[in-house]
């Protein structure tokens, strides 16, 4: 298997299109090619927010899927990378290829692409174009298979071209046999710093579940938007996450008062579009500095040059009596509101997150930043979640067939 520039052969010019796309729910036409987004344009227009526009741009989860018999295959891709001042360089966007369901080949697109410079300090973005680079895999199989290219899950992407050595075709969820599986959270669910797109978290936990992800994890955004919900709510999918908390308290959004209602209006928007989905609320993965501190969650920029940023809590537990959200205070009242509306949703269940991460695991695997999991916690979360939810002998997710009706297809 050849990854690295060199002559190819690929003579066929396949149109990009959104049969081919899988995990993206909308595309956007730019003058290069096709920008995926991870929240439809109606609910872009409803937040000016530029952290939630850069997360959703970031094709964390979206990947092309097809069927060939092609043994080279040609991406053009234009990468948007960010460079903080200050701060060392960010490694570049990893490219993940399978065959039929295998890891096969990693990749990276460098020295092209557009540069997003970022002065945290000053709160200023300067934008410089660039071009596209070309990705190139080689002495892929003689036969018939599937073929997935997964997107850099930190990077925005746009696709600008693809060829390959023979036709291909666009593969479905039920052609590959799988229940649609769509989850919601905050940059833990993005990803964070997961090594590459198909080791974060939630696709780690797909690929051991066999279900087909639509990843709707959002680095600062899970805070209970309404046009999130009204994306999910609008998703055909079989199987239905939401795991909520940290962001609230990072961003000091709001205090309990808010929080109830806005979590139970959050569950309504779903159920209007998905009334008996299996539907699973995450709470807070085991995070020391906010188990009973409340947010804001700030920055120390002292270490950024050395190479170690550091998150720390701005709030006093004290404030905990005027309504603060900390992480416990989140768990309480998800179990809490689980437990009130189960008597007429039986299909609605609870997770506590320390299930996932706890505090036996913090002291195994400490978060390197204070606040998100490094690669090798991803995976330990991602097989636990998996288990629960999908190959235990009683699990969250139970086995069932799609509904035909939520899926869209016939």
């Amino acid at each position: 298997m050849h990854t690295e520039p060199g002559h190819t052969t690929p003579h066929v010019n396949t149109h990009i299109t959104a049969d081919l796309i899988h995990g993206a729910l909308d595309l956007e036409h730019t003058p290069h090619g096709l920008l995926p987004h991870r929240l439809p344009a109606r609910a872009r227009a409803q937040c000016a927010d530029p952290q939630l526009a850069a997360a959703e741009s970031q094709p964390s989860g979206v990947r092309l899927v097809l069927r060939t018999r092609a043994t080279s295959v040609e991406l053009d891709a234009l990468p948007t990378k960010r460079v903080y001042v200050g701060a060392p360089p960010r490694p570049d966007g990893v490219y993940d290829l399978l065959v039929d369901g295998r890891l096969t080949a990693r990749s990276t697109v460098t020295g092209v692409g557009n540069t997003l410079t970022i002065d945290m300090t000053a709160g200023t973005a300067t934008h410089e174009p660039g071009p596209p680079g070309t990705l190139r895999f080689t002495g892929l199989p003689d036969r018939m298979k599937t073929i997935e290219i997964w997107l850099p899950h930190n990077e925005t992407t746009e696709l600008v071209a693809l060829r390959t050595d023979a036709p291909v075709e666009p593969v479905t969820a039920r052609d590959l046999g799988r229940k649609v599986w769509l989850h919601h959270g905050s940059s833990i669910s993005h990803g964070s710093d997961a090594a590459s797109p198909t080791t974060t978290w939630p696709a780690l936990a797909a690929s051991l579940g066999d279900v087909e992800l639509i990843n709707l994890g959002l680095a600062g955004g899970a805070l209970l938007d309404p046009f999130t919900a009204r994306a999910m709510r609008d998703t055909p999918a079989d199987l239905i996450s939401v795991k909520i908390g940290i962001n609230l308290v990072n961003t000091d959004l709001m205090r309990l008062r808010a929080f109830g209602p806005a979590v139970h209006g959050f569950l309504d928007t779903i159920r209007e579009g998905h009334p008996a989905a299996p539907l699973l609320l995450v709470s807070p993965l085991y995070c020391p500095m906010h188990e009973d501190t409340p947010g804001p969650t700030a920055l120390d920029l002292s270490p950024i040059g050395a190479g170690e940023p550091r998150f720390q809590p701005m709030g006093d537990p004290a404030e905990r009596a005027t309504g603060k959200l900390t992480l416990n205070v989140i768990r309480e009242e998800l179990s809490r509101i689980v437990k009130q509306r189960s008597a007429d949703d039986p299909n609605l269940h609870h997770l506590d997150g320390r299930a996932l991460y706890g505090e036996s695991d913090f002291a195994e695997l400490p978060l390197p930043d204070q606040l998100h999991p490094d690669a090798a916690t991803h995976r330990r979360i991602g097989e636990r979640f998996a288990e629960l939810a999908f190959t235990a002998p009683e699990p969250l997710f139970p086995n069932r067939e799609p509904d035909s009706r939520r899926t869209g297809e016939d």
